[in-house]
């Protein structure tokens, strides 16, 4: 059974925090040229950046965003880091804002499960800790385009999960239309739903990477096993992947070394 002891949060300039990550930053550098990040991916980033923006206008978000602790399985402990991507504090309560943008279904389970996790860690040092999903939707499929691509001449097994049915599956989770909705107390996870759209009105169009054509084409001409390099962003898209409590994803996005 996993435990976890001693956490604390702190800033990315922290010290031992920066010695951690430097030598996974290292390794990078030393690797030879990877295949570069997908558009999407890079929107997630934009993404996550605007919606932090966002909630900075309104709430006070901690700089303190970096979440250390051990992590104890039976007699061994390690020192782990995870960043979160917004946290703001208030007196005893912890409120942890996770991001993704996503066009599937999928990335809200992944999402609640680290916020549990995340919840876990931090009502060590909290009296209550609340967490809020703040979602992207670039695509998710719909009941609507479900029809259409089942009536299509290459239609896949089964269609692709839908918001609805994931949402049927994950009954801690409190859809909101605004965060003056939010829950308050409880184990319950609010999810804020955005569209692309959203995004642009933030920040501009000229300031988002959304040519995502030319990852499609990339997906056809798919490069071997050896040639890919592990993809780190709030983008949860074909690729899956899960930055929680992966220090490399926020040292490489500061290093300018993602890719």
């Amino acid at each position: 059974m996993t435990k976890y002891a001693r956490p604390r949060l702190i800033s990315a300039d922290d010290k031992r925090y920066r010695a951690y990550v430097a030598q996974f930053v290292l390794q990078r550098q030393n690797q030879r040229a990877m295949r570069p990040p997908r558009q999407r991916d890079i929107f997630g980033g934009q993404a996550e950046d605007a919606l932090r923006a966002w909630l900075g206008e309104r709430y006070s978000l901690s700089e303190r965003r970096i979440l250390e602790y051990e992590e104890r399985r039976g007699k061994w402990a390690n020192t782990k880091y995870r960043e979160l991507d917004a946290l703001a504090l208030e007196e005893r309560t912890a409120w942890v804002f996770e991001i993704k943008a996503s066009r599937v279904a999928g990335s809200v389970r992944r999402a609640v499960a680290q916020l549990q996790e995340t919840r876990a860690i931090l009502s060590l040092i909290f009296d209550q800790v609340q967490g809020t999903i703040l979602l992207v939707d670039t695509g998710i499929p719909t009941i609507e385009t479900n029809a259409e691509l089942m009536a299509g001449p290459e239609p896949p097994p089964t269609p692709p999960e839908t918001l609805a049915e994931a949402l049927e599956k994950l009954p801690e989770v409190q859809l909101i239309t605004n965060l003056d909705e939010r829950s308050h107390g409880g184990l319950s996870i609010d999810l804020l739903r955005f569209s692309v759209d959203n995004i642009i009105a933030l920040v501009g169009a000229e300031n988002l990477a959304l040519d995502w054509e030319a990852d499609d084409e990339a997906e056809e001409s798919p490069q071997p096993a050896a040639e890919r390099g592990p993809l780190y962003s709030t983008s949860d898209d074909a690729s899956d992947n899960d930055d929680g409590d992966n220090p490399l994803a926020a040292a490489l996005r500061r290093a300018g070394l993602k890719g």
